[in-house]
């Protein structure tokens, strides 16, 4: 499910095929079928996150702070001046582990994706995850039962929204977070990225996005030639 997660994001970006309309049409069959996720909602929410990474209220990345994080060093700031607390924010090092890396696929995601379909009437890609709860339903109930099955969706899901959340925090929190100042398109996409070292291991846990500098600055670039 992580590696199907990089892979969408490849097409997502219109990286793989030369046309548009190949990399849109596989891109609904892996989101889809094999993630039982919409396109239309990855599309609503990573191309916000493309035009302004780490501007508060324009990206939606960062739309944790301030209700469980205190993100960014301008924000933060101005948290404390203006005496708002909704969370111990000086421990928020503890209870990262806790609510960001296990929480945000299987309690918001799984069902915030149906929320979006329905409101949205994206009645196809609404069809595409169906037949991945269709097929996950056929293949594993006759094996391990209603409650098996439900246990091996939430494992999976635990552990591909902590692979997630490591991999996509680790390379843009660490960064410049504040609202939008209006900065010019290439130096707002330098300052909220960073890279992490290069290594086979790492180039195959992040699916690439180690080279999130370059994948921001060249985001239909194929993510195998971003080392060069």
């Amino acid at each position: 499910q992580a590696q199907a997660g990089w892979l969408q994001h490849d097409f997502g970006h219109l990286s793989v095929f030369s046309t548009s309309k190949w990399n849109h049409w596989v891109h609904k069959f892996v989101i889809g079928h094999l993630k039982g996720a919409p396109a239309s909602w990855w599309n609503h929410l990573h191309f916000q996150h493309h035009a302004k990474p780490n501007c508060f209220r324009k990206d939606p990345d960062v739309n944790m702070h301030p209700l469980f994080f205190a993100l960014g060093k301008t924000l933060s700031v101005e948290l404390g001046v203006q005496k708002k607390k909704f969370m111990p924010y000086n421990h928020q090092h503890k209870y990262f582990f806790i609510i960001g890396p296990p929480a945000l696929v299987p309690l918001y995601f799984q069902w915030y994706i149906f929320y979006f379909v329905v409101q949205r009437k994206k009645w196809a890609d609404l069809a595409w995850m169906l037949t991945f709860y269709i097929r996950f339903f056929l293949t594993y109930l006759p094996l391990l039962g209603v409650k098996g099955m439900l246990g091996l969706i939430i494992l999976v899901r635990f552990i591909e929204s902590n692979w997630f959340v490591w991999v996509t925090q680790m390379n843009h929190i660490p960064m410049h977070i504040d609202y939008d100042k209006n900065v010019d398109w290439f130096s707002t996409q330098l300052q909220a990225t960073c890279n992490v070292q290069q290594s086979f291991f790492n180039d195959w846990f992040s699916g690439h996005l180690n080279f999130q500098i370059e994948h921001h600055l060249f985001p239909t670039m194929p993510r195998h030639n971003y080392w060069k």
